[in-house]
């Protein structure tokens, strides 16, 4: 059986996640080029890129850019977002990054890590951010903070776009945020509703479901993983508005830092 990962960041992730725009990456990107205080030129790897947002707007920066990401779909749509081809694009898993070179700074954003069950594993996308980095070199990890989310977690939620009805359930359970995505046509739900005799197991086939699921970490035990795998933390941020991370309050664990 495959993961979540290898199904939910397909062809209906473009759909369930458009709102992350160009723009946004832009904005981050220069608070990240503050924390790295890198020469123009320098070689960044964005791990787990996606469709390149922050890739292009590092390589915008001056920046030499390499992005890894395990989907195929996602990466169709960096290449289309780069007709010049300024980053290296490159098929992937974390934990095993096809790749030989050693990078001047690695990026890992947006809760790209956490996706599977046990530390172990986790602790070998670690590694392998301290492998690709040179001595010296600097890293970010953009993560989510678990006693945020579970302060502010929205059940449910549901919206309509291009002609689909997008429903999101989320919980936190077994140490995991977990959320189900089901999307179908916003006729079929309406038709499914307006049908009294319509039960729920038919309603369920006529929808697309997916799952995603991170491990919630809390401030202690991530650094305690990053400093196992050879990651030494100088900042922590809780959002890109650079204002110091405070457990209950802030909506990112953003670290920072360099490898020993």
């Amino acid at each position: 059986m495959s993961e979540w990962y290898e199904q939910s960041f397909g062809e209906d992730y473009l759909l369930v996640y458009k709102h992350r725009d160009f723009q946004g990456a832009y904005q981050e990107v220069q608070k990240m080029i503050s924390w790295l205080n890198l020469a123009q030129g320098s070689s960044v790897l964005d791990l787990c890129c996606g469709m390149g947002r922050h890739s292009l707007a590092l390589a915008d920066a001056g920046y030499k850019v390499t992005g890894v990401d395990l989907s195929e779909v996602l990466l169709r749509e960096a290449h289309a977002a780069d007709p010049e081809g300024r980053v290296s694009w490159h098929q992937g898993d974390m934990r095993a990054v096809p790749l030989d070179e050693s990078f001047d700074a690695v990026v890992n954003l947006f809760t790209s890590f956490g996706y599977f069950e046990e530390d172990g594993e986790q602790l070998k996308v670690l590694k392998e951010i301290y492998r690709l980095l040179k001595p010296g070199g600097r890293f970010i990890i953009d993560y989510l903070n678990p006693a945020y989310v579970a302060l502010h977690l929205v059940p449910h939620s549901s919206r309509e776009d291009e002609g689909n009805c997008i429903e999101e359930h989320r919980v936190i359970e077994d140490g995991f945020v977990k959320k189900q995505i089901a999307i179908r046509s916003s006729a079929s739900a309406a038709a499914a509703e307006a049908d009294a005799g319509l039960d729920t197991a038919a309603g369920e086939e006529s929808a697309r479901v997916y799952h995603e699921r991170v491990k919630l970490y809390p401030y202690e035990k991530f650094r305690a993983l990053l400093e196992q795998a050879g990651l030494s933390v100088e900042q922590v941020h809780g959002s890109y508005n650079e204002d110091q991370y405070i457990e209950d309050a802030s909506p990112r664990m953003i670290f920072v830092g360099m490898r020993a």
